[in-house]
């Protein structure tokens, strides 16, 4: 016996379908089984009879105390027998209720004790049985991290229902290689040969042994069909040129000939089927106009105009009211038979505004086309497209303003027309025009803002609230637009040069059905970036000087509008935007040193700025070094100096202090900035800079002692600076004692642990003693504290691995580390070193745009395109570098802030750090 199919199988007992997705069962009548009638009369009435007997036997049972089955099974809460007569007193009701509490007592001790014991049962039966739910539980809570990507990505999943069936079914349906001797018997079959019988005579008909003819008739007329199609195909397409009885062959296009020649050969089958479909459509349905089209169009297909013509002219016989087949009859004839077509197409459809316009594009003359557009008026006085065509024609424009007066009289509700009518007319003459407009259409915004724009052309733009009392009269109208539709006028306004009326359309638009309770201020700074983003700047200038007077003191409206100024804006819109910020926020200091940078090429004007905003913020340190920055770099060196004398004394903070040190050793005052500094200290003794400092400018005067010192005592009072325990470990390299750098180092993590920085510095110290095997040691256990520093990875890529094993540990390293500027360096320098060049310039780009703040990266960019790149993408590279201005990086802090490169650009400290990068 055959064994089933899987689905002609019967399921198994309690079998529920879906279980194991979540689903839960449900009970259908084919599980009750079929419905069943009542008992009847007969069965109630001898079920009836049955029981009295019983009860009958019972009673007698009772009588003889033989059978106690009925009290046996009493409720033990109904009292009867000896207590059946019993009055229920409050005696009774005391003891129940006490022995209640007793009960309910006894059971609540060993409430807690029972439910933990059931739970952990409960909790062990599920362990050692799970459902299948629980079972996928995990699975299906992993499936949240699954990505939009990953699940697009999955494979479809095969039906395996019926796959038994379905490979059985393939196998019978496959094919074999048939034999050769099939196919040449199937070749010779059709052909037509000469045999010689064995009794000498010859056979030379079509016949074959088959019983097939071969035809040769059609065989030739299929040829001639081919042929047929080759030459008109030639002929429409210009391939051969035939000048007489010469024939040549066009040497540009014969290629693309040939090819369209084979397609047509190979559409010629598909051409005859859609030729008989449209024939049987056209025969059934002679008066649809689409069917004649399509057939004509087909013969177009086939290289057959003439057939075209012919069909499309029988079709304009059936369907002379079909505008559509009269065009198509006009597009496929010349010119001169044209004219006469759109004659025949009018006549039968004199209030056709198409025929009439095709009509006239036949003419040449502008004579002519105004001839027949005034008759095509006189049949369709308020077609609105015809008279545009008429004003368009004219060349006078007095003209033309009267047949667009005639043409609003006719059709007052276009407004097109009327817009027109106001551009032609006299100012005077286009304000009538304009409230006439309005009175035949009040809810048209589109009037309003034209008669905005003729004020401004007149110069009345900003005195005459045309838009305030359009936005009156529409709102009364109830024929406001949306804000979003205001704006978008108004950016068209400023596209056209309107920019007073884009001005006046924000200010009394932009706040239009706007409650205090909505998110005013962060919907308008959108809509301004989206206009930025548009390219319409007048537009976002509009809509930031409105929220400003609805906000006046918002420091992030300033800066968008500053911003915006600063990009798209001249000096001067810049300067008085920062006017305005200063003085609605006069104690935000940001605002003040902006102004004053951009004023700082006129050092008068800068110091007017700063001597305003120390009126407002005397006690304010930013304003105080600002104004000694100005002053250092114009080269008033004893100005600043007496400045920062005053600021210690007005605003004695840390930074003022330290930018005093730092001012007197960029002086080369090595000696008057010891003295600040051990001033410094005595009020700011938990500064790590002011100690650095120390420690440096010792340093400078050639005592290594006292800045060993400076920095011991540093460390002490700020352990945690991580910038002073590698300046005093680098101290004591210098200085030959390579074990007490190493133990500084060790001192250093133990007080700040799992600082990359610290490990690194003491690799680096170890590889430069010579201890390769320590270095890797310790690179070892670095890494496992910290796998994810890219610093520490690029160390050991780079100085402490063969070259051979550097792109298996960056690959190790890519999949550790999530982004890291300093790694992708790496790999770009590894890809320069290979001289895969373009690659690694993609790898730079990527370090530059994940962390454009890291100096290093542009000096390595700098350095490789020094070699590598074009003059114009260097300098590209410098102006991006200027616009981010890098502050951090190893080798760019150490250039950027030694004294002696004080008030060089960034550019300058570029170019100096890829220099040192190759020392």
């Amino acid at each position: 016996m055959s064994r089933r199919d899987f689905l002609g199988q019967p399921a198994p007992d309690n079998y529920v379908a879906g279980l194991g997705r979540g689903a839960t069962g449900f009970t259908t009548r084919s599980d009750l089984g079929p419905a069943r009638e009542g008992p009847t009369e007969d069965q109630i009435k001898a079920e009836v009879a049955k029981r009295k007997a019983q009860l009958g036997g019972a009673e007698a049972n009772e009588d003889d105390g033989g059978n106690d089955d009925a009290a046996r099974y009493q409720d033990p809460d109904n009292e009867v027998g000896l207590f059946a007569g019993g009055i229920y007193e409050k005696d009774d009701e005391e003891a129940d209720r006490i022995w209640k509490e007793v009960d309910d007592k006894i059971a609540k001790r060993r409430q807690k004790q029972r439910e933990a014991r059931e739970k952990a049962d409960q909790d062990e039966y599920e362990r050692k049985n799970p459902k299948i739910q629980q079972q996928f539980a995990g699975l299906k809570r992993a499936l949240e991290s699954v990505t939009d990507e990953e699940w697009a990505n999955l494979p479809d999943p095969k039906d395996l229902t019926g796959r038994t069936k379905r490979a059985r079914q393939a196998r019978m349906e496959r094919f074999y290689a048939v034999p050769d001797s099939v196919l040449t018997a199937a070749r010779d079959a059709g052909q037509f040969g000469t045999t010689v019988a064995d009794d000498g005579t010859s056979t030379a008909d079509g016949g074959n042994k088959d019983g097939t003819v071969t035809d040769f008739a059609k065989i030739g007329a299929a040829r001639d069909k081919v042929l047929r199609a080759r030459l008109e195909q030639e002929s429409q397409s210009g391939g051969i040129v035939t000048a007489g009885s010469a024939t040549s062959v066009d040497p540009k296009g014969y290629l693309t000939s040939l090819a369209s020649t084979q397609g047509a050969e190979q559409s010629i089958g598909d051409i005859e089927q859609f030729r008989k479909m449209l024939k049987s459509a056209v025969d059934s349905n002679p008066k649809q106009g689409s069917s004649w089209i399509a057939a004509a169009r087909l013969e177009i297909a086939a290289g057959k105009p003439g057939a075209a013509r012919s069909l499309i002219a029988k079709g304009c016989q059936h369907c002379p009211k079909s505008e559509d087949i009269w065009l198509e009859n006009i597009h496929l004839n010349d010119n001169r038979n044209a004219k006469v077509i759109a004659a025949q197409a009018i006549q039968a459809n004199p209030n056709s505004v198409k025929l009439w316009v095709e009509a006239m594009k036949l003419e040449n003359d502008p004579r002519s086309r105004k001839k027949v557009i005034r008759r095509a008026l006189d049949h369709n006085q308020e077609s609105e497209a015809l008279w545009k065509e008429a004003v368009n024609l004219e060349e006078d424009v007095e003209d033309a303003r009267m047949l667009l007066a005639k043409a609003t009289e006719l059709i007052p509700e276009s407004l097109d027309l009327w817009l027109a009518l106001a551009r032609l007319e006299t100012p005077a003459n286009a304000r009538k025009v304009l409230n006439k407009a309005v009175k035949k259409l009040p809810n048209s915004h589109e009037l309003w803002i034209a008669a905005a724009r003729l004020e401004e052309q007149l110069g009345e733009g900003t005195r005459k609230p045309v838009m305030k009392n359009a936005v009156k009269f529409l709102a009364k109208q109830n024929a406001m637009p949306k804000r979003e539709e205001w704006i978008a006028e108004a950016e068209k306004c400023e596209e056209e040069g309107a920019v007073i009326t884009c001005s006046n359309i924000i200010e009394e638009t932009l706040g239009w059905s706007l409650d205090e309770d909505d998110d005013r201020k962060e919907m308008w700074m959108e809509d301004a970036k989206a206009s930025i983003s548009r390219g319409k700047f007048a537009t976002a200038r509009a809509i930031y000087a409105y929220a400003l007077r609805v906000f006046p003191n918002s420091k992030s409206l300033y800066l968008a509008a500053v911003d915006l100024e600063r990009n798209h804006g001249t000096k001067d819109d810049l300067w008085r935007a920062l006017e305005k910020a200063v003085e609605a926020c006069p104690h935000i200091e940001t605002f003040w040193l902006m102004l004053a940078k951009e004023k700082s090429g006129e050092i008068n004007e800068a110091r007017l700025v700063l001597a305003r905003a120390f009126k407002q913020n005397p006690d304010n340190e930013d304003i105080w070094l600002s104004a000694v920055k100005l002053e250092a770099d114009s080269g008033f060196n004893d100005q600043a100096r007496e400045l920062l004398r005053t600021a210690r004394s007005n605003a004695p903070t840390d930074r003022v202090w330290m930018r005093s040190v730092a001012f007197e050793r960029q002086l080369g005052d090595n000696e008057a900035a010891l003295d600040l500094v051990r001033d410094a200290l005595l009020l700011f003794p938990s500064a790590p800079k002011l100690w650095m400092m120390k420690g440096q400018i010792y340093e400078a005067l050639g005592k290594p002692a006292e800045a060993r010192e400076a920095y011991a005592t540093g460390v002490r009072c700020v352990p945690s600076s991580v910038p002073m325990w590698l300046l005093y470990s680098r101290l004591e390299e210098r200085s030959g004692n390579v074990v007490k750098a190493r133990s500084v180092l060790d001192r250093a993590r133990q007080a700040v642990p799992k600082c990359a920085e610290l490990w690194c510095e003491l690799i680096r110290v170890e590889r430069r003693a010579g201890n390769v095997g320590q270095a890797k040691s310790l690179m070892a256990q670095a890494l496992q504290q910290m796998p994810k520093s890219g610093a520490l990875w690029a160390e050991r890529i780079l100085h402490l691995e063969a070259r051979t094993q550097r792109k298996t540990l960056l690959a190790e390293a890519m999949k550790k580390v999530d982004s890291d500027a300093t790694l992708l360096v790496t790999a770009a320098r590894i890809l320069w070193a290979e001289r895969k060049l373009d690659r690694a310039d993609t790898w730079f780009e990527k370090a530059l745009l994940m962390d454009p703040d890291v100096g290093d990266t542009w000096a390595w960019y700098w350095r490789f395109l020094q070699q590598h790149g074009t003059e114009e993408k260097r300098q590209k590279l410098v102006d991006k570098c200027v616009l981010n201005d890098p502050r951090h990086g190893e080798h760019w802090q150490a250039v950027a802030k030694d004294p002696k490169n004080a008030g060089k650009g960034t550019e300058e400290i570029l170019k100096m750090v890829a220099a040192g990068l190759g020392q």
